[in-house]
């Protein structure tokens, strides 16, 4: 059980991961002026998290069994697949939910047939995804050196 609790390679990312959706949260802060507390556990925004924690995770690995290790191929790539998925299919998601809402709004404007909305804020930019995985990379690089 310690040796699960002090695994860095677990901890790590997880704790960049909270890191960087409190930076999400000083982001919208700072650009809106106003505090939505909601931002510390939303998906979307600048920056990804999940982009973060994959790519410290990678990091870690790399620098830990060598970039030439099978280990770290298995990690790097299913990194990409989570960015992937952060930018593009969420992110398209997202959009179909837009626009979904938008059509909502039209069909039974003054006669709603439900108060919930989708949500429309699934996925990233690319820019969002490129922060992340950069913000994450020197992050778990940082860890790793500790």
């Amino acid at each position: 059980m310690r040796e699960l609790l002090t695994n860095k390679y677990l901890w790590g990312p997880l704790l960049i991961a909270v890191l960087t959706q409190f930076i999400k949260f000083l982001v919208f802060l700072i650009k809106n002026r106003e505090i939505n507390v909601k931002k510390l556990i939303d998906m979307g925004g600048f920056p990804s998290s999940h982009s973060a924690s994959v790519s410290a995770l990678s990091i870690m690995v790399g620098l830990s069994e060598g970039f030439n290790s099978v280990l770290f191929g298995v990690v790097a790539f299913f990194s990409l697949i989570v960015m992937y998925d952060a930018a593009g299919v969420r992110k398209a998601a997202g959009e179909q939910a837009k626009i979904l809402n938008i059509i909502l709004d039209e069909m039974f404007h003054g006669h709603p047939i439900s108060e919930v909305r989708l949500k429309e804020l699934l996925g990233h930019t690319p820019l969002e995804v490129l922060s992340g995985a950069i913000l994450g990379g020197l992050l778990g690089w940082l860890l790793w050196k500790i």
